[in-house]
């Protein structure tokens, strides 16, 4: 079967490496607004302000590093990226135990998370598309997403265990520590990268910082794909720290329970990223990206009529899981239409760009509706929210595209690249 074939050893280190860092970041879920409300005492407008300024200085910072990244071995940057985040978060903890932690030490090191994944996200894209033949893309997409999922189903609710057990910073350690293990895996790969080729000057020029946005903006596929994704993530993303508030706060959700209420949901996007092949092959890719796409819009609104108790966690859970399921087989269709609509020597400025881009939403929308949460409450905030995400599958592509034509130089690299 397709969805058994095997990838190659490179592969199996890289997925290696993400599956401990993804481990790693979901046992961390929501570990910065619940050290922020449990530790720190914060309101919504300050929780908010939290992962909107991250993102959007995280996002600022990282707008040179995708051209940089183009032009440089793409293995030495993701090793470097997961030390940079380890150290940062080890950081966190060290502070607690010291009692020096304020909100400006989570501020700073969100910064650096941000700007940090923004990089790694470039430069692994790129590394992929160079690895993995393009007949092959969709497949290690799919495993990818679904091993994103499948640690996104254990993590929470073991992260909150932690937590209780043993205090409010457990998981960061854990979480620069999966940062650790990840660099150590994709040094592991071994093999020789070739340096990317660069034609004209040397240095950095503005239209290498422009290049990815060029791409995006102007590409009949990837533009109204792109627009469809700021809107969504933005919105959807806006509603996390306010859920946080609403559940660990007003609520009375304890840790565990608000771990386990977006757990037990990420089995849906392990189901779905399974089946975005096979639904893919059946359906053709477009038909299913535009209507996993729009089915996704259709959930988060439900979330604005969650009650405390057992009625309130098995209301999020059945909206959530209708909403991961979605995007786990949205998910790995839309990374590998980027990557097949994208040439090899401009992945990691685009791929960049994309992330900076989707951040910067982020970071702006889930400010304003900090500001909103603060003037009308966090539920009425979720409600406007969810209306508004009713409206996003208007932006998702109506016409299939033939992909970008490949680079005549991404065979080479990619026997280069094999060990």
């Amino acid at each position: 079967m397709a969805g058994r074939r095997a990838l190659g050893r490179g592969f199996g280190w890289l997925w290696a490496a993400f599956a401990v860092s993804s481990y790693g970041t979901w046992l961390g879920f929501g570990a910065f607004p619940l050290i922020a409300v449990v530790v720190l005492h914060s309101g919504p407008a300050q929780v908010a302000a939290l992962a909107a300024a991250g993102r959007a200085v995280g996002a600022a910072v990282a707008v040179p590093l995708g051209p940089w990244v183009e032009f440089r071995r793409k293995r030495p940057v993701m090793v470097a990226t997961d030390l940079v985040r380890c150290a940062a978060l080890i950081s966190v903890p060290a502070a607690y135990a010291l009692g020096l932690l304020g909100f400006a030490h989570l501020l700073l090191v969100s910064v650096v998370v941000a700007s940090a994944d923004i990089t790694f996200r470039a430069a692994s894209g790129a590394y992929l598309k160079a690895l993995v033949p393009r007949d092959d893309l969709l497949i290690a997409n799919g495993r990818l997403e679904s091993t994103s999922w499948t640690a996104s189903v254990v993590g929470p609710p073991l992260g909150g265990a932690a937590i209780g057990l043993l205090g409010p910073v457990t998981t960061v350690l854990v979480d620069a520590c999966s940062y650790l293990l990840s660099a150590l895996g994709i040094r592991a790969i071994g093999g020789t990268e070739p340096r990317p080729a660069r034609t004209g000057a040397a240095r950095l020029r503005a239209g290498d910082l422009l290049a990815g946005w060029r791409h995006l903006l102007t590409h009949p596929v990837l533009r109204p794909l792109f627009c469809n994704a700021l809107l969504v993530n933005g919105l959807i993303m806006a509603g996390e720290p306010l859920m946080a508030v609403l559940l660990l706060g007003r609520l009375g959700f304890t840790p565990w329970q608000y771990g386990l209420v977006f757990a037990v949901p990420c089995v849906g996007g392990l189901v779905g990223s399974r089946l975005a092949h096979p639904l893919a092959r059946r359906f053709g890719r477009h038909r299913v990206l535009v209507a996993s796409g729009a089915l996704r819009a259709c959930w988060p609104v439900g979330l604005a009529f969650v009650r405390p108790g057992v009625a309130g966690m098995v209301l999020v859970v059945g909206v959530q899981l209708g909403l991961v399921t979605c995007c786990g087989v949205f998910n790995p269709l839309l990374a590998t239409y980027r990557l097949d609509h994208t040439a090899s020597d401009r992945v990691a400025r685009t791929l960049s760009a994309w992330s900076v881009g989707t951040s910067a939403a982020i970071a702006a929308v889930t400010a304003l509706w900090g500001l909103l949460a603060a003037a009308l409450g966090p539920r009425t905030a979720i409600a406007c929210a969810g209306v508004l995400l009713l409206a996003t599958p208007l932006l998702l592509p109506r016409r299939e595209r033939a992909p970008e034509p490949a680079s005549a130089s991404v065979d080479g690299q990619a026997a280069e690249l094999a060990p």
